[in-house]
C-alpha cells in the first residue's frame, strides 16, 4: 500500500499549497457571509460594487487580485487587499503544516491517514484564521466553527493519536479557564462580563485539539501577545478604535429602541443590559475593546505547528 515515504515531498507540498490557497478563498466568503447570516453556498460571488457575477479566472487565489491590479473587472470597484492577504495565509498555513507535522509522520504510514491528518489540521487552521477576521470586523465568535471545531478535535481524538480524556478534560479546562473567571465572576462583581463566551469557547477548543496544556498556552500566549500588540497600537495611535461594524450595529440598534414600545422596547433593554458592546467604551487604555479571539487562534496555531517545543519548554 502507498506510504508517505513513497510520496514525493515537493508534490506532497505543491498540492497541500494549492488546497491551502482555494480554501483561503473559499474563507472569504465565509469571514463576510456567515455573521450576516447568509448561505456559504449560494449566490455564487458577486462583485461588491456592481453585483455581477465574478468570472472564474478572475477568482483565482491570489494571483486574479495581482492580474486585475486590485480592482474588479466589471465595474473598476476597488477590491481590497485583505482578500489576497486571506488567500495566502491558506497556502502558508497549509504549507506550515505539511513542513512541522505531516513529514514529521513515520515514512509507513499509509496514505489515507497522511490525506486525513492534513485535512484535519488544515481545517482546523483555517477555522482559526477566519474566527479571527470575524472577531476584527464584529467583535463576535462563531458557533459553527468554536463549538464544531472542538467537536471536531473529540471526534478525531483516536486519528491524532490521543485519548478522549485528555481531550475532554482540555475542553472543560478551557472553557473554564475564561468562564469562571471573566464572564461568571466578573458580571457579578461589574453586572457585564469581562469577555464573551465566544473567548471560552474558543479556549475550549484549543484545549479539545490539544489538551489541558494546549489551553493554558493558548490563553497565556494570547493573552501575552494581545497586550503587546494593544500598547503598541495605543503608543502609536493615543487610541483603539472599535471595528465599524461595531459602532455601526449600536446605533442600528440604538434607532430599534428608541422606535419600540411597550414590550418590545422593555425585552431590547433586557438585551441590551446583558451586551457589552451595546454601550460605548470608556476612556483610556484600560477600558479600550481589543478582538481578543485572533490572539487566542494565533496562539492555537502556534501550538499546532511547535507543540511538542513548547510542552518540553513549558511543562517538562
Amino acid at each position: 500500500m502507498l506510504t508517505l515515504g513513497d510520496l514525493p515531498g515537493p508534490f506532497v507540498t505543491a498540492i497541500a499549497v494549492a488546497l491551502g490557497l482555494v480554501f483561503g478563498s473559499f474563507l472569504n466568503v465565509v469571514i463576510y457571509r456567515l455573521p450576516r447570516g447568509e448561505s456559504l453556498s449560494h449566490p455564487p460571488s458577486r462583485c461588491p460594487g456592481c453585483g455581477r457575477a465574478i468570472r472564474i479566472y478572475d477568482n483565482i487565489p491570489v494571483l486574479g487580485w495581482l492580474l486585475l491590479r486590485g480592482r474588479a473587472r466589471c465595474c473598476k470597484i476597488r477590491i481590497s487587499a485583505r482578500y489576497p492577504l486571506i488567500e495566502a495565509l491558506g497556502g502558508l498555513i497549509a504549507w506550515a503544516i505539511v513542513r512541522a507535522i505531516i513529514f514529521e509522520l513515520p515514512d509507513e504510514t499509509v496514505w489515507w491517514k497522511v490525506v486525513l491528518l492534513f485535512a484535519l489540521y488544515l481545517a482546523l487552521a483555517l477555522g482559526l484564521l477566519a474566527a479571527s477576521f470575524i472577531d476584527l470586523d464584529h467583535m463576535y465568535l462563531p458557533d459553527p466553527i468554536t463549538i464544531g471545531g472542538a467537536l471536531l478535535g473529540l471526534l478525531s481524538v483516536p486519528l491524532r493519536g490521543g485519548t478522549f480524556q485528555d481531550a475532554l478534560l482540555g475542553a472543560a479546562v478551557g472553557f473554564l479557564l475564561v468562564w469562571l473567571p471573566f464572564d461568571f465572576l466578573y458580571s457579578k462583581l461589574r453586572g457585564l462580563p469581562g469577555m464573551g463566551l465566544g473567548d471560552a469557547k474558543l479556549v475550549m477548543l484549543a484545549g479539545a485539539w490539544f489538551g489541558w496544556q494546549g489551553a493554558v498556552f493558548a490563553l497565556l500566549a494570547g493573552a501575552v501577545q494581545a497586550t503587546l500588540v494593544a500598547l503598541a497600537v495605543f503608543v502609536a495611535r493615543g487610541r483603539i478604535d472599535e471595528p465599524e461594524a461595531v459602532v455601526r450595529e449600536r446605533r442600528e440598534l440604538q434607532a430599534l429602541l428608541e422606535s419600540s414600545e411597550g414590550d418590545a422596547r422593555a425585552e431590547l433593554e433586557r438585551e441590551i443590559a446583558r451586551d457589552p458592546l451595546a454601550f460605548e467604551p470608556e476612556a483610556g487604555l484600560g477600558k479600550a475593546r481589543l478582538a481578543f479571539g485572533p490572539f487566542l487562534a494565533l496562539a492555537t496555531v502556534e501550538y499546532l505547528l511547535f507543540g511538542e517545543v513548547i510542552v518540553q519548554a513549558l511543562f517538562s
